[in-house]
């Protein structure tokens, strides 16, 4: 369980980074997005065939189904999100997104027979507290409502993907990223091909940061996450998980030097205490 744990924070750094390494990028989001699966996708499939893993997972029908449905939700999520950004900002945008694990603790009981307690919610309330006080200051600027509409999608993609991946039971670790990751990049290349049709461009410019956004933010954070997301309560992904828009907010103000207000600072104070309050304080087994 600890190793869990340490998985999903280290893939939880590694995404709050995907704003940084994509900032330098002159590509649409599509195409960002695209790439970005592709190489990710391609980098463990390559570690999967060298380390002799196998493929016997590819037998575990119901699994597997669950597994791709958990996939084509990543790529649908993701492609929602990257549109939310153009459409309305990326703080109004997060926001929305991070509305998912709203549905996914809302929906733990009844999915996963998971008790609420009284710790989680409260934890729960402080950790969305703070992330209105982190991102909520652009709310007032308004935008298109396509693109809040696409800001609720990527929330139930979101919700989606995790609550699907913690019922693909059997497929854990490299296999399970690898199956994810993959059927997010179909999803990603079916619908880019759609919207702009196939003159996908290569960053020639900017080829460095692209490489490190598809192998290490996308590819290494994806194994993380997959890999122990299956091993911990949909209660505290949820819960934890908003510790990554809350890294988005200070890599920004320490790499890209933008300001950090007193709201900001209060609301990152609630998401990193209601996280530790609702993950640390355990009700007393006699009041169950």
């Amino acid at each position: 369980m600890k190793t869990a744990y340490l998985k999903y924070l280290l893939a939880l750094v590694l995404f709050g980074l995907n704003g940084i390494v994509a900032a330098r990028i002159a590509l649409s989001s599509y195409e960002t997005v695209f790439w970005r699966t592709l190489i990710g996708s391609a980098m463990l499939a390559a570690i999967l065939v060298a380390s002799r893993q196998g493929f016997a997972f590819l037998k575990l029908r119901r699994s597997l189904v669950f597994l791709t449905a958990g996939g084509v939700s990543m790529g649908v999520s993701w492609v929602f999100l990257y549109e939310a950004y153009q459409q309305v900002g990326v703080s109004v945008a997060t926001l929305e997104y991070y509305f998912g694990p709203v549905l996914m603790m809302l929906l733990s009981p009844i999915l996963f027979r998971e008790k609420l307690t009284w710790a989680k919610l409260a934890g729960f309330a402080a950790v969305l507290a703070g992330l209105f006080l982190v991102n909520g200051g652009s709310l007032a600027q308004g935008g298109s409502t396509w693109g809040l509409v696409c800001g609720g999608l990527s929330a139930v993609g979101l919700a989606s993907q995790v609550i699907c991946n913690k019922k693909a039971a059997g497929i854990t670790g490299l296999a399970n990223a690898t199956g994810q990751l993959l059927t997010a990049f179909l999803t990603v290349a079916v619908f880019t091909c759609v919207k702009t049709g196939f003159a996908i461009t290569w960053p020639a410019d900017d080829w460095a940061p692209m490489l490190v956004l598809g192998v290490v933010n996308t590819g290494a954070g994806c194994y993380f996450y997959y890999s122990s997301i299956g091993r911990l309560p949909i209660q505290s992904v949820a819960i934890c998980g908003y510790l990554e828009p809350l890294l988005a907010v200070v890599f920004s103000v320490i790499l890209l030097g933008e300001a950090m207000t007193v709201p900001m600072l209060i609301g990152a104070a609630l998401i990193l205490g209601g996280a530790a309050f609702g993950e640390t304080i355990r009700p007393d087994r006699r009041q169950d």
